[in-house]
C-alpha cells in the first residue's frame, strides 16, 4: 500500500504531524491492517509517548501473524525498555550526585488490594525488571513490607516511579528516624487537664515531661513476643533427639503516642509501667463508672490504655505491627541490629522483635 510507505517515510523524516494526519486517515479506513497499527505504536514512540506505544506493540504480538510485524513489534518493545531503563539510571545517577541522596533509606511497600495486585504485580515487575513471580511476592495485602535499602536518592527514583502507576509506596531516611526521641513512660503524675509523666530520655535520664492530649497525632499499638528456651523431644528424630527450641511464653504490650510538633514519640509498655507510683487509674475510671477497678497487671495495663483511649478520642491508630515484624525480623536483621530499640522488657533471649517496632513505629511517625 502506497500510504504505507508514505507513512514510514514521514516517521524516518520525523515528521509527526503529517505522520499523524495520515495515520489517523488509515485507522479510519483499514483499521484491522497490522501495518497501520505498527506505524501508530512507532508514532507513538517516537513522540515519546511510550506507554500508549508498548500498548500497540504487545496487542501486535497477541494478534499478529505476519511475522514481519512481529518482529518489529519485538524490537519495539525493546527499544521502549531501553529507553525507559536509560532514563532509570540516569535519574539515579543524577539524584546520587547530590551528597544528600546518598544517605542510607528504605523504600516501603504499603500492602495491596486483591482487586488491584495483579496490576500491581505487572507495574512493579516493569520498573524494577523483575520476573511476574518474583515481584508477586514482594506485594501482600497487609502490613507493610520493606522492599529495598539502599542510597535515598536511588529509592526515591524507583519509589516515584511506583507511585506514577498507583503502587502505594513511601521511603524515609535512616538518620531521620534515628533523629525521633522517644521518651519511655514510667507512670502518669496527673492526666488532666494536661498529661504529666515521669519517664526516661534516650540517654536513661529520669525526668518529667508535660504535654496537652491535642499534640498526639498518631497512636501505634503492637505485641512483642517475650520467648523462652525448652528442650523439645522427638524419638523420630535421627540424631539429636532433644534439641534447644525458642517458644513464645507471653506477649509485651506497647503503645506509642506521636508528637510531631516536638519531634517526639511518648512510650508506653506494659512490662515496666509502675502502676504503683503516682495516680491511681482505676480509682478515676471508677468515677467515671466505666469499668470495675483491677488488681491484674493486664487489668491495670487495660485501663491505663482505656484512660488515653478517652483522652485522645478519633486519634488514628496504627495496629498492623505484626505482619510487618515477622518479615523485617527474617529478612533485616543487619538494619534492625543498628536501631536502638527504647524498649525495656526483660528478655532471656535476645531477639530482633524490639528493634522491628522502634522501625515501625518511627516509620508511622515519618509517614503521618
Amino acid at each position: 500500500m502506497k500510504e504505507i510507505k508514505e507513512v514510514a517515510t514521514l516517521l524516518e523524516e520525523k515528521n509527526y504531524r503529517q505522520a499523524a494526519k495520515l495515520l489517523k486517515k488509515l485507522q479510519k479506513e483499514h483499521p484491522q491492517n497490522l501495518w497501520v497499527q505498527l506505524y501508530i505504536g512507532q508514532w507513538y514512540e517516537e513522540t515519546d509517548k511510550l506507554e500508549s506505544a508498548e500498548k500497540f506493540y504487545r496487542k501486535l504480538l497477541k494478534n499478529a501473524t505476519n511475522p514481519q510485524v512481529v518482529i518489529q513489534a519485538r524490537q519495539g518493545l525493546q527499544r521502549i525498555e531501553n529507553i525507559e531503563k536509560n532514563r532509570q539510571q540516569q535519574a539515579i545517577a543524577t539524584a546520587k550526585s547530590h551528597p544528600k541522596n546518598i544517605e542510607p533509606g528504605l523504600l516501603i511497600i504499603e500492602p495491596v488490594s486483591k482487586e488491584n495486585k495483579q496490576e500491581a504485580v505487572i507495574n512493579l515487575a516493569k520498573i524494577m525488571k523483575i520476573d511476574p513471580y518474583s515481584a508477586r511476592m514482594q506485594l501482600q495485602n497487609r502490613g507493610w513490607r520493606i522492599y529495598r535499602l539502599g542510597a535515598i536518592g536511588e529509592l526515591k527514583v524507583y519509589g516515584e516511579e511506583m507511585l506514577k502507576t498507583g503502587l502505594p509506596v513511601f521511603w524515609a531516611k535512616i538518620s531521620d528516624i534515628e533523629k525521633i526521641h522517644i521518651f519511655r513512660v514510667q507512670y502518669f503524675q496527673s492526666i488532666s487537664p494536661q498529661a504529666h509523666i515521669v519517664c526516661l530520655n534516650e540517654q536513661d535520664q529520669m525526668g518529667n515531661l508535660n504535654f496537652d492530649w491535642s499534640e498526639v497525632v498518631t497512636k501505634v499499638k503492637g505485641l512483642l513476643p517475650i520467648f523462652m528456651d525448652v528442650m523439645d523431644y522427638d524419638p523420630r528424630r535421627r540424631s539429636q533427639k532433644i534439641r534447644h527450641k525458642k517458644m513464645t511464653q507471653d506477649y509485651a504490650n506497647i503503645l506509642d503516642l506521636h508528637l510531631p510538633s516536638r519531634r517526639s514519640i511518648i512510650r508506653f509498655c506494659d512490662q515496666n509501667y509502675q502502676h504503683q507510683k503516682g495516680i491511681t487509674l482505676n480509682i478515676q475510671i471508677q468515677e467515671q463508672s466505666l469499668l470495675r477497678p483491677q488488681t491484674t497487671n493486664r487489668g491495670k495495663w487495660n485501663e491505663l490504655v482505656n484512660i488515653i483511649d478517652q483522652k485522645l478520642g478519633k486519634v488514628q491508630t496504627w495496629s498492623d505491627f505484626t505482619p510487618f515484624g515477622e518479615v523485617t525480623c527474617r529478612d533485616y536483621t543487619q538494619l534492625l541490629s543498628r536501631l536502638k530499640s527504647h524498649i525495656d522488657i526483660p528478655r532471656k533471649i535476645e531477639t530482633m522483635w524490639d528493634p522491628a517496632f522502634q522501625l515501625y513505629s518511627s516509620l508511622v511517625f515519618l509517614k503521618t
